[in-house]
């Protein structure tokens, strides 16, 4: 009995190591210098717009400790927190990678050593590509 039960802990434990660890795999590869490409409206509001379309620039910048500063024009416009969870995306019902900042969740649609592809999580379902 005390095998079953001590193999039981040690199975437990590492399953949540495992899931500890792949929750810091998406926080740790968003920390960069992002550079707006493009934004792209939603069903209900189809449009495109790019740096050149509305005339100025923007990038965000995901520190490690848990702050995102947007800036406009390399002008820093604002400097607040972000937080990373799992959670279920608006349009699909299914669990993704949600990141909220400046008072937005989105669904983390594409997340690779030079895309990320971020997409509000509500009907709107606006996406937003980044570069780094």
């Amino acid at each position: 009995m005390k095998k079953l039960f001590l193999s039981f802990i040690i199975c437990f434990l590492f399953t949540s190591m495992i899931s500890i660890n792949d929750s810091k795999e998406v926080a740790g590869s968003i920390i960069n210098t992002w550079t707006w490409e493009k934004s792209i409206g939603g069903s209900n509001n189809p449009y495109v717009t790019t740096p050149k379309t509305i005339g100025f620039t923007k990038k965000i910048i995901f520190t490690q400790d848990g702050r995102v500063i947007t800036y406009k024009n390399n002008v820093e416009i604002r400097n607040s927190s972000y937080q990373i969870e799992k959670g279920k995306g608006f349009l699909d019902q299914s669990e993704h990678d949600l990141i909220t900042f400046e008072g937005k969740t989105y669904v983390i649609e594409n997340l690779d050593n030079q895309n990320l592809t971020i997409v509000s999580n509500s009907q709107d379902g606006s996406r937003t590509i980044f570069k780094r």
